[in-house]
């Protein structure tokens, strides 16, 4: 049995994934309230577009950019309005959390770390008796997204916008060699902002022609 659960978690480790361990630190009362406030948000998952047609030119976009990595358009769809919600709501850019995700757990649901991060997020399980629930799933695509974007807004507060030293805490790297959030930035920079070079796949995946925004893209700001 441990020999079939060590193969397992080293298929779910394996490849390009940088999957690392959040550190528990004590929070203040107001913190972990402020955080367990934003864990317990119910609202349904949608694309925060002011403009309707802006939100479809996105979600394209990013639909044929993450094709070969999730063929199946629906599971796809259901994943990016999720990580444009989630994000948004935490005041985080969406094609950021796209870059983290890549580098963390090259966007396998059930990725686990030998930390015992888990989902696509890599999330520590400490975080679910901290801000959450026990019972809590953090492999459950939302789950994962609500806790990841909510745990990266936190250090990127605590950090004072420093995302280089945000994402080291992330990952559990801060004050260590290693070169996870030049990963990070530069998959987010290279591969998922808006102005990335388009898939190549595009064409073969169809994905709508649609003409670029006249206007910018308008997030709605964080809801907490």
């Amino acid at each position: 049995m441990r020999r079939t659960l060590g193969a397992l978690a080293g298929l779910l480790t394996a490849g390009t994934a940088l999957g690392g361990a959040q550190q528990y630190e004590p929070l203040s009362a107001a913190v972990q309230a402020r955080l367990q406030r934003s864990i317990s948000d119910t609202g349904a998952p949608r694309l925060s577009f002011a403009d309707p047609y802006e939100g479809e030119v996105w979600l394209a976009t990013m639909s044929a950019r993450l094709a070969k990595r999730m063929p199946d358009e629906a599971t796809r769809t259901e994943f990016l309005t999720t990580v444009h919600y989630e994000a948004t709501r935490a005041g985080l850019d969406p094609h950021l959390v796209l870059g983290l995700i890549q580098v963390e757990s090259n966007f396998r649901k059930y990725a686990l770390s030998s930390a015992g991060a888990r989902g696509f997020m890599q999330v520590m399980p400490f975080w679910t008796n901290v801000i959450g629930s026990p019972d809590h799933n953090l492999f459950h695509l939302r789950t994962s997204l609500r806790y990841g974007c909510t745990i990266l807004r936190h250090y990127l507060d605590i950090e004072r916008g420093d995302m280089t030293r945000a994402l080291l805490r992330y990952n559990g790297s801060l004050g260590k060699p290693g070169d996870y959030a030049i990963k990070v930035l530069d998959r987010w920079r290279t591969q998922w902002s808006l102005d990335a070079a388009p898939a190549p796949s595009a064409t073969r995946v169809g994905a709508p022609k649609l003409a670029p925004p006249t206007r910018p893209m308008t997030y709605l700001g964080p809801s907490y």
